[in-house]
């Protein structure tokens, strides 16, 4: 159990839950710490479940032990824009996502990739089970992307890319498809993923020879980009954090 930044901010969180994250037992033991009177919060006994404390202001002791801090787990969603590379550094010298998280807490680490071109959703955290789990086939997390390619892209066509294609004598093949616009000049389809094969769909479309306009990744698990411009990052909430963990069957917390 861990702290974000966000609920370790402002008013900080209860007491009750910090010494949970400390590792100092369930929220139950814990709860009979604080009515038991051997927890005090800067010298102050403390009694109230209501407590707040900031972990990293105030001091906080058991008993007459200091509880030091739990160790902080960092959620970003960024907005990924076109033309970067999902890396730490890149020998070329070309850009890479980390110019864009400029403030964000380091070291945290991309959940899985997306190409150079491919714009949209990316989670970085320093969480390794969560991100494990997340970019692990197994646990068929969703993923839903919108494209744009180039002409009106006929029914058969539709059919054939959600029957998916053999690349590299392998069935590369797509949960979903969707007609979301369709026009002469341009057509917009809906494209939902359960694993992040490498340019999985860039892969079909070459096969299909349809002509890959823009490529954006809008939903990860129950996230969406929706508010976030490209090269935007934001801290994801507690409650989003909890339903990532959900989302691959971990606990929450």
């Amino acid at each position: 159990m861990s702290l974000s930044p966000e609920t370790s901010s402002g008013e900080g969180v209860r007491i009750n839950r910090f010494l949970a994250a400390a590792g100092l037992g369930s929220r139950r033991k814990v709860e009979e710490l604080v009515l038991s009177g051997r927890v005090t919060i800067n010298g102050q006994p403390v009694r109230d479940l209501a407590a707040r404390v900031d972990p990293e202001r105030d001091r906080v002791r058991v008993g007459g032990r200091v509880v030091p801090p739990p160790r902080r787990v960092v959620y970003v969603l960024l907005h990924k824009p076109v033309d970067c590379l999902t890396t730490t550094h890149d020998p070329e010298g070309r850009r890479t996502i980390y110019e864009h998280l400029r403030g964000a807490p380091m070291p945290i680490l991309p959940v899985g990739r997306l190409d150079r071109m491919t714009e949209g959703l990316l989670i970085l955290t320093n969480d390794g089970p969560l991100a494990f789990r997340l970019a692990h086939p197994r646990y068929e997390v969703e993923r839903v992307y919108r494209l744009w390619a180039a002409g009106e892209i006929d029914d058969r066509t539709v059919r054939r890319f959600r029957m998916g294609v053999r690349i590299e004598g392998r069935l590369v093949r797509p949960t979903e498809v969707r007609v979301v616009h369709r026009a002469e000049k341009r057509t917009v389809l809906e494209v939902v993923l359960h694993e992040g094969k490498n340019r999985e769909i860039r892969r079909i479309c070459r096969e299909l020879q349809l002509r890959v306009d823009r490529l954006v990744r809008v939903q990860f698990g129950p996230l969406s980009i929706r508010g976030l411009g490209p090269g935007e990052w934001r801290f994801l909430s507690e409650k989003e954090a909890d339903s990532l963990r959900r989302s691959v069957r971990l606990g929450v917390s």
